[in-house]
């Protein structure tokens, strides 16, 4: 079984992004949910489907989030795996493999949806935005690229009374990834030191390391 699809977790960045208002029923909902959000906790269940439909794996965890750049994702089952932003790198910890990947943010961002949503005035550059109705209780809006990058062919956000309930994306071979949100702790005090990743001793560290002597400060304290 493959790792969680840890990429996937960037768009939930819409949430501390406040779209355009004008629009349907979708955009009005986030952009509601948005209004004043700075920080946030929830908890998440993520399932990922082959092209037939199957179930190829189920991954839960918790995030945190805080504007404008900071989050950390925390997979708890079935693998354990950490994924911290810091404003300058992204870290991933699996912990079962003892390894600690990191990239520079802007890279990992310019390979994701976070580049976008964390930039409003881009969304509609970037993405065909379009309402998609309402199903499963949830009005959805719609996310289509523009160019094809190859992370994912479209995406959709469900939508309630508390703002984003589901993501769902679908990539070009048809393998579709539902991520369900639970528990929302709006503007909740986050320390700035939750968002900071020193890698344990021992582990293989890869990615691209040459460039975390700048980041050295932000880590250290």
């Amino acid at each position: 079984m493959s790792r969680p699809l840890s990429l996937l977790c960037c768009l939930a960045w819409l949430l501390l992004v406040p779209p355009p208002l004008e629009a349907g029923e979708a955009r009005a909902a986030l952009a509601r949910a948005s209004d004043g959000l700075v920080s946030v906790q929830a908890g998440f269940e993520q399932r990922v489907y082959n092209g037939d439909g199957s179930l190829r794996e189920t991954a839960t965890g918790t995030l945190a989030l805080k504007a404008p750049r900071l989050f950390l994702w925390h997979y708890l089952t079935p693998y354990e795996q950490l994924v911290v932003a810091d404003g300058t790198h992204v870290w991933l910890h699996d912990v079962d493999l003892e390894q600690v990947s990191v990239r520079r943010q802007a890279d990992a961002e310019a390979q994701s949806p976070l580049v976008v949503l964390t930039d409003p005035g881009s969304l509609d550059t970037r993405y065909r935005v379009s309402e998609a109705g309402r199903r499963d209780g949830l009005d959805w809006l719609r996310l289509d690229p523009l160019d094809d990058d190859g992370s994912f062919s479209r995406a959709e956000l469900g939508l309630d009374g508390q703002g984003v309930a589901r993501m769902e994306l679908v990539d070009s071979l048809g393998g579709r990834t539902t991520i369900a949100f639970s528990d929302w702790r709006r503007n909740v005090d986050l320390p700035a030191d939750l968002f900071r990743f020193q890698p344990p001793d021992g582990v293989d560290l890869v990615g691209d390391v040459d460039s975390l002597g700048e980041v050295r400060p932000l880590r250290d304290d």
